[in-house]
């Protein structure tokens, strides 16, 4: 005999752990904070199933377009355990856009995707937030992006986040390495922190070492441990754009993960290295702090973290200081550390003894 059924509750997709409210509500709170990185190209408001951007609106004549995806890694993990979620917008939209100038392109619009088992409101609210704020700083119009709740997936309070960015360069402006030459300058532009690599290495550390990360940090009284670590990454776009219009730049590296060491051999043309010499600037503190909590030798330093750069400029060297200047003028802060050599296509960062916390002089190599 069949089991009557016509007793049993009509299931709803609520009762599987899926609030269709929720996610309303919370796509009605971002519409205004969608509708603040609006720009040339890019006026519509969101809830149509894709966003749509006018190029010939945003002025380009010839554009090539440049797509990059990316994400905040683990610096997500801290953000979630210590409640701190209101930068990590900001991480995901300068992973992408950062990424996209280095080829000379200007950041048009970004699509973020965001996942939970549970939407709680205003943790998402706030992550949004956040990166309608990167947005405004890249100058980029957030025009679209999907709100996943899946329960069963993430763990009580966990997120994952994504960032989808596209921009463009005209065909003749296009950054490809191939001006760069033996001679050139290095400008290393300087970060704001960590940024959003080698956080599972600051994690273990932190775990390791019993890290007190709600009180102030060792190196900086004036400054609490969660605070210096979760500094948002610095968005080097709207600084950077005017020169690469005026072709003053032959070349950009974004320095993430794999550092100075691996991320500079990613934008020379074969029979250039660069030489990188790390007594041209001052360590941050908190660098210093990591290294020696660390225990962490030069070599190591120099292919995990930015050590205090987090982009650099090559340029020729009759134009190296004008570059310079308007960079300081445009608010980054801006050491010249190094040239490119000819040689094999790579990286080396050479110190004295001391620098980096090193007993002798010490030089780490990396070939592309």
């Amino acid at each position: 005999m069949v089991n009557s059924t016509h007793n049993q509750q009509p299931y709803t997709y609520a009762d599987a752990g899926v609030s269709i409210d929720a996610g309303n509500a919370l796509v009605r709170a971002i519409a205004p904070l969608a509708r603040s990185t609006r720009r040339p190209g890019a006026d519509a408001d969101l809830g149509g199933f894709g966003g749509l951007f006018d190029l010939k609106a945003a002025g380009f004549t010839d554009p090539l377009l440049v797509a990059a995806n990316d994400g905040v890694g683990t610096k997500l993990k801290l953000a979630i355990e210590h409640d701190a979620h209101d930068g990590v917008g900001v991480d995901l939209v300068a992973m992408c856009a950062n990424d996209l100038i280095v080829q000379g392109a200007e950041p048009l619009f970004f699509l973020d995707y965001y996942a939970s088992g549970k939407l709680v409101a205003g943790v998402a609210e706030r992550v949004i937030a956040s990166i309608a704020e990167g947005c405004r700083q890249a100058g980029c119009a957030l025009i679209g992006g999907e709100t996943a709740e899946m329960p069963g997936m993430y763990a009580d309070g966990d997120y994952d986040l994504a960032g989808f960015c596209v921009g463009a360069v005209e065909r003749d402006r296009l950054l490809d390495g191939t001006a760069i030459r033996p001679g050139d300058v290095l400008l290393g532009l300087a970060s704001t922190g960590v940024h959003s690599n080698g956080f599972s290495l600051v994690r273990r550390l932190a775990a390791d070492k019993g890290w007190r990360l709600d009180r102030p940090a060792l190196f900086d009284h004036e400054t609490i441990l969660l605070d210096a670590l979760m500094a948002p990454t610095r968005i080097y776009v709207k600084s950077l754009l005017p020169l690469l219009r005026d072709g003053a730049i032959n070349g950009l590296a974004h320095i993430t993960g794999g550092g100075l060491l691996e991320n500079i051999p990613r934008v020379l043309p074969d029979g250039c290295h660069a030489e990188v010499d790390a007594d041209a600037w001052p360590q941050p503190r908190l660098m210093a702090f990591l290294q020696a909590q660390g225990n962490i030798e030069p070599q190591e330093m120099a292919r995990t973290f930015n050590c205090g750069i987090g982009m650099v400029a090559v340029v020729s060297p009759d134009r190296a200081e004008p570059v310079a200047a308007a960079l300081t003028q445009a608010g980054e802060t801006v050491h010249r550390i190094g040239t490119i050599a000819a040689g094999q296509r790579g990286c080396t960062v050479t110190g004295s003894t001391e620098t980096w916390s090193a007993r002798t002089a010490w030089t780490a190599t990396h070939h592309a």
